[in-house]
């Protein structure tokens, strides 16, 4: 008996994900991942898809009623969208194909992802501001802390040395 080889979880996730979602919220991980494209570089910036509300059919005679789809959106960009609605629900119309959004409900909140914090450049120092430096944190046995004085003595001279 042949045994299955390990599948990588990248590969099984994504259908997990879809599934749950679908459930959840009503749409797809390609309107996710699509969004950035959809909405444009105009609306994508400030704005995501939530969830998409679909509409009960009592049976499979009533007719097709498209979805609403709700919209996450900074707070102040909220009048530019609601000028938008009818550019952005012709956009996710063709990305899925066919009228499945009829309208778009607002939810203000923030949408942005924080930065990650800048690193610092560690200060470049002169061949003399070295031997200083070195001098002043000769005497000190812990090297973590020999090190971290020096990490920021060379902040520190550097800084002084920017605003002569």
């Amino acid at each position: 008996m042949k045994k299955a080889a390990a599948k990588p979880i990248a590969e099984l996730v994504p259908g997990i994900l879809s599934e749950t979602m679908a459930r959840r919220t009503g749409m797809t991980l390609d309107l996710i991942a699509g969004w950035d494209d959809i909405a444009g570089p105009d609306y994508a910036p400030f704005t995501l898809p939530e969830k998409i509300l679909w509409p009960r059919r009592a049976s499979e005679d009533e007719p097709f009623e498209p979805a609403t789809l709700v919209l996450a959106c900074e707070g102040h960009h909220a009048l530019f969208i609601q000028h938008a609605m009818p550019e952005l629900i012709d956009r996710l119309n063709r990305f899925f194909g066919y009228g499945a959004v009829g309208r778009i409900r607002l939810v203000q909140k923030p949408v942005r992802k924080p930065e990650p914090a800048k690193k610092h450049r560690t200060a470049e120092l002169t061949d003399d501001e070295t031997r200083r430096l070195d001098e002043v944190l000769g005497h000190i046995d812990d090297e973590k802390l020999r090190s971290r004085l020096a990490k920021f003595g060379r902040g520190v001279i550097a800084r002084q040395r920017n605003s002569r």
